[in-house]
Formats: structure tokens, sequence, C-alpha cells
């Protein structure tokens, strides 16, 4: 048997290849798919199965460009009316070499997921590993809120049941292969640990460890944020996707084409670090470091105009280009060649963005009345301590919130560590906040340097 987990950063999705025999299958692929191929092509294996556990709301599937690459069939959950595909029931049973593959429904993430049991006949005819796609994470429960806050409660249940009539019964060495990791948006709290087993999510998973009434009771008081760029992932992801641009490497454009660019409406995003961002950058632009792409692009960038790249050294670009194109951000107009360097050295307005200590921000708080705007997570601003004063806004949430920030004070931005403030303040700026500054270090510099916080 071949087992690989093919890990997509940023997204922290997980994605699978298994094969036995010359057969493979591959469990919910990502749009840029020549990863599952090149593992075929390497271990002279032919790619005959492709399951989608769900339809995924995060990043674009690879199930439609990978059949087309291949030839093999695409099986997904039958209680939603795909454009592609074929639907699959519970007790469903495919075959790859001595593996069999087994359905079960498990609703309550979405009505059609799906789980996956696997059996190896040569060895035994026991379940040895399960790929449960959102249902159940490392320490972790699907979301279940994307069907409305009237049906939450009943999601909730459904997942709960699922897990624990189905899942966890298939006995407790179980591999668990779920389909996302830590810092995903579609979990809250999913642990450090790629994959799992049934046993130790029964003894440690604090979702499952609540019960089945007190976990519904409490996923009907969470409000998880929605990236608006979850409801082309929802269409796509059910009528088909487009096919994804041939070269993933961004065309070099020069300052001129790049001036051109910006006249037209074009999304500059700035990869660099914020403290080079604070020290110069085009102006209008979009702080958005290269680690935060998948985890912020899909709340603040628009799909109707194309995005230019701004880096220092232009290193790395071509998985950059993939995070976007994972995503659905299709129209990379391409990366100002040079670097930003090469707009400096080319006499162009440079713009800056202020930026302070905690020493320094604590002075000026003392002198004048600033609006300090806390843009962390809402789970983080409600369970650990802030800055006095503040006002909270989630980073993701801004745009739809700019009415709540004057523009007749200077305001000044924080959050952990500094990232999420200079995107933060990188918005304002772009909307006409004249008088923007971001706390370098956030919250972690402040409480270091020992100045009062509150809860």
């Amino acid at each position: 048997m071949l087992f690989r987990q093919v890990v997509s950063e940023g997204l922290a999705h997980y994605s699978y290849l298994i094969a036995s025999g010359t057969g493979a299958a591959v469990i919910d692929p990502r749009r840029d798919c020549d990863i599952y191929l090149e593992i075929a092509r390497n271990n002279g294996l032919s790619i005959r199965h492709i399951f989608e556990t769900h339809r995924n709301e995060d990043y674009v599937t690879g199930s439609t460009a990978l059949k087309e690459a291949c030839g093999a069939e695409i099986w997904h959950g039958r209680q939603m009316d795909f454009a592609f595909g074929n639907p699959v029931q519970e007790g469903d049973r495919f075959t790859l070499g001595t593996l069999e593959i087994l359905v079960l429904e498990t609703p309550g993430h979405t009505e059609e997921s799906i789980s996956l049991v696997v059996r190896d006949l040569a060895v035994s005819p026991d379940p040895f590993m399960v790929f449960c796609g959102d249902t159940l994470f490392a320490g972790e429960i699907g979301r279940t809120d994307f069907y409305g806050l009237s049906r939450n409660a009943e999601m909730a249940q459904k997942i709960f049941d699922s897990i624990t009539t189905k899942i966890l019964t298939l006995g407790d060495g179980v591999i668990i292969c779920p389909a996302h990791g830590p810092g995903s948006i579609c979990g809250g709290a999913i642990a450090e640990h790629p994959l799992t087993t049934a046993g130790y999510e029964r003894l440690s998973n604090p979702r499952l460890k609540m019960g089945r009434d007190a976990f519904i009771a409490h996923r009907v008081t969470e409000s998880p944020y929605t990236p608006r760029y979850f409801r082309r992932m929802e269409a796509w992801n059910r009528n088909g996707p487009p096919r994804a641009p041939a070269d993933y490497y961004p065309r070099p454009l020069s300052v001129g084409a790049l001036e051109t660019a910006l006249r037209d409406g074009c999304q500059v995003v700035d990869i660099r670090s914020p403290t080079s961002f604070a020290g110069g950058h085009i102006r209008g632009s979009i702080s958005l470091w290269r680690r935060g792409i998948s985890g912020f692009a899909g709340f603040v960038l628009e799909y109707e105009n194309p995005i230019a790249l701004v880096d220092d050294f232009n290193t790395g670009l071509e998985e950059v280009s993939r995070q976007f194109i994972r995503m659905g951000y299709d129209t990379i107009a391409g990366t100002l060649s040079g670097g930003f360097g090469s707009w400096a050295s080319a006499g162009k307005e440079i713009a800056m963005l202020p930026s302070c200590t905690a020493p320094h921000l604590a002075e000026r708080l003392n002198r004048e009345p600033a609006f300090l705007l806390d843009v962390r997570h809402g789970d983080t601003w409600r369970s650990s301590m802030h800055i006095p004063g503040a006002h909270h806004i989630y980073v993701g949430e801004i745009l739809q919130h700019l009415d709540e920030i004057p523009k007749d004070r200077p305001v000044i931005t924080y959050c952990d560590a500094g990232f999420k403030g200079s995107l933060a303040a990188s918005l304002l700026s772009r909307n006409g906040y004249n008088n923007v500054t971001n706390l370098l270090g956030g919250m972690a510099a402040w409480t270091r340097a020992g100045f009062e916080t509150v809860p």
C-alpha cells in the first residue's frame, strides 16, 4: 500500500493519495493537481478514483482538472446535486488492489458529507483508516453553520451523531485522516497533529468530551467568521470550477506597466514583511505577508480586479501564485520586476505607514485621544487581555465596518504580533484614513513591555 498526505500550507488543507497494486485514489484534491499526477507517475500508478468528502468552501476543488488529466471517475455524496461526478451512498464499496474503500454518510458539516473507510483485506477484515473530510479533526469538530443560524443546532446534532455512531465505532486504533490541520478557517482549534486515531479523539477531543447536548448548546453560541470568497468556492465546487491558469509563475511587470495596471483598478498586494511595508510601499497597496495570503486574501480582495504582487527579491513567487489560484484568484497580472527597489529607483512616489513601539504607544496614548483598534480574532479578544480603551473589529471584517472607525482622529491598529495590524492599517489607508499607525510587535510586545492590560 502507498499512502501520501499532501499539505497545502496556508489553507492548512490535507488531501491524500492511496494506492494498492497499480491503482490509486485521490481524496479531496486541490486545484493545482500536478502533485498527484507526479506521485502516480513516480510509482507506476493509475489514478482510478477521485473522492470528494464534501463540497468544500475554502478552496477550489481539483477533481475536474484531475479527471481531465487522468480519466479517473469522481465520486461525491448524494445529498447535493453536483454538476459533475457520480453520487455514492452508504455501503458503496470500491476496490484498489487489496484495499477496500467503504462509503459512510456522515452529515453535519454539510448534508452530503461522506467518510471513506479503508480496509486492507490482505491483512485483516478490520478497518484501519478513515478519511473523514471536515467532519472530525484532531482535537476539533467541523463547522456546522453553513446552512444559517436556524439550522445550526440541527447540523451540530448530525455531526456529533455521525462521529459517535459511525466514525468512533470503527475501533480505537483506526487512523483518522482529516481534510484540514491547524490554522484552517474550517475548524476553530484544530490540534497540531497531521493524523490522529479514533481512540485518541475519544479520550482527548474537548468537543467530544462535552457530550452531545452540551456540544450542541455550545455550538449554537459560536460565531465563526465566513470570508466573502466562500460563496464563490461553494458555487464553483458544486457546479464545476473553470480551468486554472496554465502557468503558475506570475509574469514580470515593469514600473510603467504596474502604473498602468494601478490606474485600471489593479489590486497591488505587497507580500513583504510589515516592517518593510512600513518603511516604504506603493500608495494604495495592501500589506499581505506570504504566510497570511491563504488566511486573509478571501476577506479583503476582490475577484473582479486583477492582482499585482510586490516583493523585495521576487523569490518563491510560483508558490505565492498557487496560493491565490487555489482560492480562485486567477487574474494575477504579474509581479513588479526587480522588486520594490525598482519602484524606488525609478523615482516614483513612495508611501509610508507610520509604526510605533509599545513604549512610544504608551506615551502617545497619554497625550492624544487616538482610536485604538484591536484587529485580532474575536475569540482571542474575548478570552485574553487587551490594551485599555481599545475597540475591537476583526481584520477580516474591517471593510464592512468602516463607518465605526473615525477619520477625524488618529487610528492605531494592533494585533498579536504586528502582521494583521499592518494589513488593517493598509486597508484603512486605501479607504481614505490619513492618520493610521501600526503597533510593531502587537499585543505580544505591549505585554512583554509590562504595560497595563484589561480583560
